[in-house]
């Protein structure tokens, strides 16, 4: 049955990394302690589930960060990251298009109010969707490590 739980817990983690409302990261965190409890830390002891908490922390904010960063590298203004920040809370409720396409909308939007120069608002957009696609693939890249790490202490017994 624990096994089960964790299984669960890690695959949906997974889909998390990509998938709306849910907190990837967060829950394969919930998937290591809840192992850790039932096996009285063994052969995941505090150090380890701390690791991963921060691996988890860590996979909570870059995507978030990575839109900002990108909006920013692509001379974006303050309004350009405000803009993609709420176009892709927005986005969140129009399914996986406006997911994919709602930091990009709202940076050029932003940008556009800011600054009025419409190609250096589509130029602005374009960095923060690729900023998006960074911060996407390293929340995956952080929830695969941190599985393959429980995976591996589990081996290691």
């Amino acid at each position: 049955m624990l096994w089960l739980v964790v299984i669960a817990l890690m695959l949906v983690g997974l889909a998390g990394t990509v998938i709306p409302f849910l907190p990837g990261t967060p829950l394969i965190f919930l998937a290591v302690l809840i192992y850790a409890v039932a096996t009285d830390w063994t052969p995941i002891g505090p150090g380890g589930l701390i690791f991963i908490g921060l691996l988890a922390a860590l996979g909570y904010v870059v995507p978030h960060l990575a839109v900002a960063i990108g909006a920013r590298r692509g001379g974006g203004s303050r309004w350009a990251v405000g803009g993609a920040v709420i176009g892709g809370f927005v986005g969140i409720f129009m399914g996986v298009p406006g997911v994919l396409l709602g930091p990009l909308v709202g940076a050029i939007v932003g940008e556009l109010l800011h600054s009025g120069n419409l190609i250096a608002s589509v130029q602005t957009g374009f960095s923060t969707f690729l900023g998006m696609v960074a911060g996407a693939v390293a929340n995956i890249a952080l929830a695969v490590m941190m599985i393959a790490l429980f995976l591996l202490w589990v081996a290691r017994g």
